[in-house]
């Protein structure tokens, strides 16, 4: 069962993106209108399907979001890591939640009822601007994991690694997880909405990717709200990050595979590839990425 915290404060809430531009009237109401809840590793917060009546708002730990097609498939949206606002979509069309979010870590959470949400959506600029950016940054997300969902392994490899240490990558091998699944990231931060990811064949079984990481999640781990998530800042003029410039990977290999749409073990062998290309170096759970240039022409395969 969930159990209830309180000890939640304004600054604590206005670290959260979508608050970030409330001034302390409103977040106290916020505060005063949501419920608190603590979730254990391993606990969904909510399933594929359910009901987007509430808001939550992550303030402590790291969740990840997850879907299973009709036949089997595990797709991997990415993680969230505090502070974000998870699902934001989902709860603005009332469509029902379009993925599994599941506590990688201990969480704090704040539900805040869709009605009070959409009012601040209403009254509220900064939160309307947030909104609004959030869903064109989910369009585009969409439309370049369209372009780019039939690139080799080891094209989408090279471009999640580059794209993990902050370098933008061509629309076609952009391999991005969003804040919220928008089929559910916010991260899902970040950030923030996971949007079409790719499937994984044969596997059954869970965010975050890294890491809101995110966690991206704020830490995803990467980006984009994606709230969440945060990348390495690319230091070479032409946009590539300098050599050596190290890239956490995701919890495990199976996360990785899911956040490609892979399996394990053809991103198994992709990394090997990269790895004896000299293009690459993999210790434990990082990359450090050597001949930038090169990988970035891999991506483009």
């Amino acid at each position: 069962m969930t159990r209830p915290v309180t000890g939640d404060t304004p600054t604590r809430l206005q670290a959260v993106p979508l608050f970030a531009g409330l001034d302390d009237a409103r977040l106290r109401a916020v505060l005063a209108n949501s419920v608190p809840r603590r979730y254990r590793p391993g606990q969904p917060l909510w399933h594929a399907g359910d009901a987007a009546g509430r808001l939550a708002i992550l303030l402590a730990g790291r969740v990840a979001a997850t879907t299973v097609t009709s036949a089997g498939r595990v797709l991997r949206f990415g993680e969230w890591a505090a502070p974000c606002a998870l699902d934001k979509v989902a709860v603005i069309d009332a469509g029902g939640h379009t993925a599994t979010f599941v506590a990688q870590t201990p969480c704090r959470v704040r539900l805040l009822p869709r009605e009070r949400f959409l009012a601040l959506v209403d009254t509220a600029p900064a939160v309307r601007r947030h909104v609004l950016q959030l869903l064109a940054r989910q369009a585009r997300d969409q439309q370049q994991r369209w372009v780019g969902g039939t690139g080799s392994a080891q094209a989408r490899l090279a471009a999640w690694l580059l794209t993990e240490a902050g370098t933008p990558t061509a629309p076609s091998q952009h391999v991005a997880r969003a804040a919220t699944p928008t089929a559910p990231r916010e991260r899902a931060g970040q950030t923030g909405t996971p949007t079409g990811p790719r499937e994984r064949a044969g596997q059954t079984g869970t965010p975050t990717g890294p890491r809101e990481r995110a966690g991206q999640a704020g830490t995803p781990t990467g980006p984009r709200e994606e709230e969440g998530r945060a990348g390495i800042p690319a230091d070479d003029p032409g946009g590539r990050p300098a050599p050596g410039v190290v890239v956490a990977l995701p919890d495990s290999q199976q996360a990785l595979a899911e956040l490609l749409g892979v399996t394990r073990v053809t991103v198994n062998r992709a990394l090997a590839r990269l790895r004896r290309d000299g293009l690459i170096a993999v210790d434990g759970g990082t990359v450090r990425i050597l001949a930038p240039e090169l990988l970035a022409r891999r991506a483009d395969d």
